[in-house]
């Protein structure tokens, strides 16, 4: 049977380019001579794109549309130099995988950013399975990736744990089924992550890694024993 699996998200969980994006979003809304002010695209980052554009941009035909996901992956990537891994995340990934198990890249990320972001990461021995835009028409908060990311690690709800960073990680996840850790390095409150189902908050990766003996992280990994 495989090994019970944690599901990661990337953005703003281990890589800190959640800011870059509002940047780019940001960028891309006043290239369409939209009036929307970046923290309203702050409280957007890690929904589906079309999701996004539909709070934030309603009613714009679908060219315009198409426009400003270009727009917003074109300014992105000119940022890439500043992506950076956040604190910690590294050595928690190491970890899980040391405690045997299974480590689970559960993102929405389109391929192009993915790969940037993988980059960073630079940690292609510990991942056992990765998910990606490409595999769903509408991502988080639907629970299509988390369903993906399962069957990818060969896992039922019962041998999974997420973490990520957003309300919509979490939502994604309360739908699927699977427990959801929040980490507060995406700008997001622990009062908003508790209140849509986190069922424990630190504030970034290296403090889960401190506290985690006391998660279900190691409940599935003395489960595996």
């Amino acid at each position: 049977m495989p090994s019970s699996a944690v599901l990661f998200d990337i953005d703003g969980t281990l890589v800190d380019s959640n800011y870059l994006h509002v940047h780019a979003w940001a960028r891309a809304f006043a290239e369409e001579h939209l009036d929307v002010a970046a923290w309203r695209v702050h409280r957007c980052i890690g929904m589906d794109g079309s999701a996004l554009l539909s709070e934030l941009a309603g009613g714009v035909d679908a060219d315009v549309a198409d426009r400003l996901k270009e727009q917003h992956s074109r300014f992105y990537q000119e940022t890439a130099p500043l992506l950076k891994q956040l604190p910690g995340a590294r050595a928690l990934l190491d970890r899980v995988a040391e405690l045997g198990l299974q480590v689970v890249l559960a993102t929405s990320a389109p391929e192009d950013e993915l790969e940037l972001l993988r980059r960073v990461l630079d940690s292609e021995d510990v991942f056992s399975a990765v998910t990606s835009g490409e595999d769903v028409e509408t991502a988080k908060p639907e629970p299509g990736i988390v369903d993906i990311a399962l069957r990818r690690a060969g896992v039922g709800v019962d041998q999974a744990v997420f973490v990520g960073d957003a309300v919509w990680d979490v939502e994604a996840c309360v739908r699927a089924g699977v427990p959801c850790i929040g980490l507060l390095s995406g700008g997001v409150s622990r009062g908003e992550l508790q209140e849509a189902g986190a069922e424990a908050v630190f504030e970034d990766a290296a403090e889960l890694l401190r506290h985690l003996d006391t998660t279900r992280i190691a409940q599935l990994a003395t489960r595996k024993d």
